[in-house]
């Protein structure tokens, strides 16, 4: 009796945070808040790979636009830091939790897949000019967790 009862009580405290559930739909307004992103990966640059960090802060307004309040990048050692009160780029997120986002104009481009809780956010490199190199090659995905709203 008292593994059912520890057993129910697990199961309900489950199912009170699942904020993923079945038909949980997502679009731009899923993404609001502060969230820090951080990612790794490599440019190619001349045929070689060079490694390449970001750290960053991300300000999604809810309406498909974001800021950028500050982030460094470093790229084989080079330290770029960036950030300001200003727009920063634009995204947009289909009901499948899926999406896409622009840095710029012009800048880098990322695919999203979200949580449709909003609380974390998956994004990967799809192209554009990367800052000091241009546009290179290259693979860059990390994660962002909302740390604010």
């Amino acid at each position: 009796m008292a593994a059912a009862a520890i057993a129910l009580s697990v199961s309900a405290g489950v199912q009170a945070d699942d904020n993923d559930g079945p038909g949980r739909e997502c679009g731009e307004a899923t993404l609001r808040g502060l969230y820090l992103f951080s990612a790794s990966g490599f440019s190619i640059v001349a045929g070689v790979a060079q490694p390449r960090a970001l750290l960053e802060f991300i300000r999604f307004n809810g309406d498909g636009t974001l800021g950028v309040p500050a982030g460094t990048l470093s790229i084989n050692g080079v330290i770029i830091r960036a950030g300001g009160s200003g727009p920063a780029g634009t995204y947009s997120i289909a009901s499948n939790c899926t999406g896409s986002l622009a840095f710029g104009p012009p800048g880098p481009t990322f695919d999203l897949y979200l949580a449709p809780s909003g609380s974390e956010v998956h994004l990967i490199f799809t192209g554009g000019p990367v800052p000091v190199l241009g546009v290179v090659p290259g693979v860059l995905q990390g994660v962002a967790e909302r740390v604010s709203r």
